[in-house]
């Protein structure tokens, strides 16, 4: 079994569940060509997570973090989105740091329920009721990005908005298999609360990793 560590150790490997080149589908950096790391290892417990296979470490390899790097270098990416599974389960400190020297931004997606760990060009919370962000991490969120699964999501969206900085991006996405029945919800939700925008899966309209 992995052990998650949240010491100030450098950790030099990590369980790695995929690595793809492709194009950021959600929030505000949508549309960029972005290298995707998803690490293994979460306990959040989502009921509509679609990588639920990430959610247990000790089922994925675990790569160098030398080896991550390699593969970056060798495209064109200039960003790389550390995600997960809940990637802040990890020590993210030299992962980033490596990427940094090659001169690779570095942007994060997470849940927010663990220690921040690393140097990041762009924090991405996404709040989930199953394991509550820390006040913490939501103090350091350049994007918070809540999905709206039913109608009691938009109050966990508020009540999260006011923990976040006055510069923090705000962010409503529909739960992909609830967005028929959702959109129209969020849509007259951001016409009354502007300070919000619309975040869609825009990779799974162009399916794509």
């Amino acid at each position: 079994m992995y052990n998650f560590p949240h010491t100030g150790i450098q950790i030099l490997s990590l369980p790695l569940m995929e690595h793809f080149y492709t194009i950021q589908g959600e929030g505000y950096h949508s549309g960029r060509a972005a290298y995707f790391i998803r690490l293994g290892g979460c306990d959040v417990g989502c009921v509509w997570c679609d990588v639920k296979d990430s959610w247990d470490a000790s089922r994925h390899p675990v790569t160098e973090i030398t080896k991550m790097v390699q593969w970056v270098q060798a495209t064109t990416a200039e960003m790389v989105v550390i995600t997960g599974g809940e990637p802040l389960m990890h020590n993210l400190e030299l992962l980033t740091k490596s990427f940094q020297q090659a001169g690779i931004e570095t942007n994060i997606e997470t849940s927010g329920a663990y220690p921040l760990s690393g140097k990041w060009n762009w924090i991405c919370v996404s709040p989930k009721k199953f394991k509550a962000p820390l006040p913490e991490v939501l103090l350091h969120a350049n994007e918070l990005k809540v999905v709206i699964f039913n109608k009691s999501d938009f109050d966990w969206a508020a009540k999260h908005a006011v923990m976040v900085p006055d510069s923090c991006k705000l962010y409503l996405q529909p739960e992909w298999d609830q967005a028929e029945k959702i959109l129209p919800q969020i849509i007259e939700y951001v016409k009354q609360n502007p300070k919000w925008k619309i975040s869609l899966q825009t990779h799974k309209y162009l399916r794509i990793p």
